[in-house]
């Protein structure tokens, strides 16, 4: 495959979080996190991985900056922790937690690489979750202050923020589902969880701007939901998930509103004046792709998954599973067309009030750690998708990678395998793979390489 030519200034990154790779969950006064005690208790983690060691990042950042600087890499979205700067939610702040942030970008900057923090990627500090964490309002007045903490550390040398990462994950796996931390089983119920994220993500930018701050997004989780029958049943399934896992967080944040009525009148707290500070103008906005669903009418006497997670019968929809694709390791069928799909959806649906779009997260898990060849063309159909939407009149600023490095997969431990980068994990050491060095060849090709106008299809990079 020929990739197409990206624009001049096309940001080049990858992506990583704090729980998933750090490590050291109690040195240098980290307060512990909900995901910290939901990974302690038994079966939660299904391979038993030990979560506690991550990837080692917190030690051997250096080394992984280095491999970031080997790609030639322009950006690295990685998370700050919480818990390490503030360890009770609220109060005293931890000077070392800040500290090792500080190091870290100072390490970056050395290299030119844009530090792109995001500041929650799901480590709630556990005394919050213990409170009711996202089911409580007060979570969000809490996160804007710890933002604020943040930001007067580093916006002097951060060009790029991110208040949180998928919302629809948090609030569908850990509070409906009771899957991920913090397993609550609530189904419609959680719905307050995404209505407080959503006015902590407004609070945070307000406060982030408010301590120099600027550049500021943050990374929702998109696919297309594709209809699995021509019932009205089906119909109505499919159009309620799509209104669960995409609109429900994007109409909020680009519109002020709700998508629906009645998802509104389920929102607790004062909507409409909510609705004014998660509506806080972004300068630009994140994609999270992996897959399109599947959803039809709800078959109780089926198995149905999301993600590998059994879905309750009594959900007014269904997950059917995608014939006819490649599979990754985790199952999830490769459809690199429904990045096109949801990234002219996302333009179609909000027009002038989307902002300039990153691709903030996008790769697959691999089980085997060295097989590389599909991960390559996983990378190279996904980009030349992405290319297409931008060729449709989409402005699509950047990419990144998800992820670096092999790390915790959640509650899939070490089992499925998303880095450019191997980890060992009886000895950390890292390895690059062999998509490692086609990424680096792709970013020093799409920087050197002559351009031709006509390939280029006169696509200009609008202004700043």
């Amino acid at each position: 495959m020929t990739l197409p030519i990206f624009p001049p200034g096309f940001l080049w990154g990858a992506s990583s979080s704090a729980f998933q790779t750090e490590g050291a969950v109690d040195a240098d006064g980290k307060g512990p996190s909900g995901w910290d005690a939901f990974a302690a208790l038994p079966g939660r983690i299904k391979d038993g991985t030990d979560t506690t060691r991550g990837t080692g990042f917190h030690a051997r950042y250096r080394e992984d900056v280095a491999l970031l600087a080997g790609l030639g890499a322009d950006a690295f979205r990685f998370s700050v922790s919480w818990p390490r700067v503030v360890p009770g939610g609220s109060g005293a702040v931890n000077a070392d937690g800040l500290d090792f942030y500080d190091r870290l970008v100072d390490e970056l900057c050395a290299h030119g690489i844009t530090p792109a923090p995001t500041l929650y990627h799901w480590d709630t500090p556990l005394p919050l979750e213990e409170a009711g964490g996202w089911l409580d309002r007060d979570t969000a007045h809490r996160f804007a202050e710890y933002a604020g903490i943040v930001a007067e550390r580093l916006a002097d040398r951060v060009p790029m923020w991110i208040t949180i990462n998928e919302p629809a994950e948090v609030t569908l796996l850990g509070y409906a589902l009771g899957e991920h931390a913090p397993g609550r089983t609530l189904l419609f119920d959680a719905l307050p969880a995404a209505h407080h994220q959503l006015l902590a993500h407004g609070l945070a930018v307000r406060a982030l701007r408010a301590a120099g701050a600027d550049n500021i997004g943050a990374a929702f989780s998109h696919a297309p939901v594709w209809t699995a029958g021509d019932s009205d049943e089906d119909r109505f399934g499919a159009e309620l998930y799509d209104t669960l896992t995409n609109w429900l967080f994007a109409d909020p944040v680009l519109t002020g509103r709700y998508p629906d009525e009645n998802l509104a009148a389920l929102m607790p707290g004062p909507v409409a004046d909510d609705l004014k500070v998660i509506s806080t103008p972004l300068d630009w906005y994140g994609i999270n792709y992996y897959n399109p669903t599947l959803v039809g009418a709800p078959r109780p006497e089926a198995l149905e998954t999301f993600s590998g997670f059994t879905m309750p019968p009594e959900l007014p929809f269904g997950i059917r599973e995608i014939e006819g694709y490649e599979k990754t390791g985790f199952g999830w069928p490769v459809v690199p067309e429904g990045l096109t799909e949801i990234v002219t959806a996302l333009h179609a649906r909000y027009g002038d009030r989307l902002p300039p779009l990153y691709v903030t997260e996008n790769g697959c898990a691999l089980e085997e750690p060295h097989a590389d060849d599909r991960r390559i063309a996983y990378l190279e159909s996904h980009l030349t998708a992405l290319r297409a939407a931008m060729d449709a009149g989409v402005d699509v600023r950047g990419y990144f990678t998800w992820s670096l490095t092999d790390n915790v997969e959640w509650t899939e431990g070490a089992s499925q395998r998303f880095g450019l980068v191997h980890i060992d994990y009886e000895t950390l050491t890292r390895t690059p793979k062999r998509s490692y060095t086609w990424y680096r060849d792709l970013i020093r090709a799409q920087k050197t390489q002559k351009r031709n106008p006509a390939v280029e299809k006169a696509y200009v990079m609008p202004p700043e």
